[in-house]
């Protein structure tokens, strides 16, 4: 990892404890607000350490793009979770063969960047 993308993931997981620190709920509920908060630094300290080890330049790009993402999403809806995605349901396929095979394959491509560690982790 160059210094330069060193500092740019570090400066990442500063700016999400930060966010984690006066994050307030949409209800406005000190429990939730509680709640909500506790999730952001779990969810930032597993994926940041799940990541350290990863040495790709371009995978530590898609990692860093994903962050970016998902900080931006979660301020815009003031909802920390990630949001879901609605694709169609598996029901329209097959139950076996190519088709299956296909359609697994499409969900897996249209997935949002937003989303691939978080299947992972969960």
């Amino acid at each position: 990892m160059t210094p330069a993308t060193r500092q740019e993931v570090l400066g990442l997981y500063r700016k999400v404890l930060q966010i984690a620190k006066t994050w307030q709920s949409a209800s406005g509920q000190i429990e939730e607000t509680m709640r909500e908060r506790e999730y952001i630094r779990n969810e930032a300290r597993t994926l940041f350490r799940k990541n350290k080890n990863v040495t790709d330049p371009e995978l530590i790009k898609q990692c860093i793009e994903e962050c970016e993402a998902r900080i931006e999403i979660g301020l815009h809806y003031n909802i920390p979770y990630p949001r879901p995605i609605h694709l169609p349901p598996m029901g329209l396929a097959h139950k076996q063969g190519r088709t299956l095979r296909h359609q697994e394959k499409l969900r897996k491509i249209s997935k949002p960047i937003y989303l691939k560690s978080h299947d992972e982790v969960s």
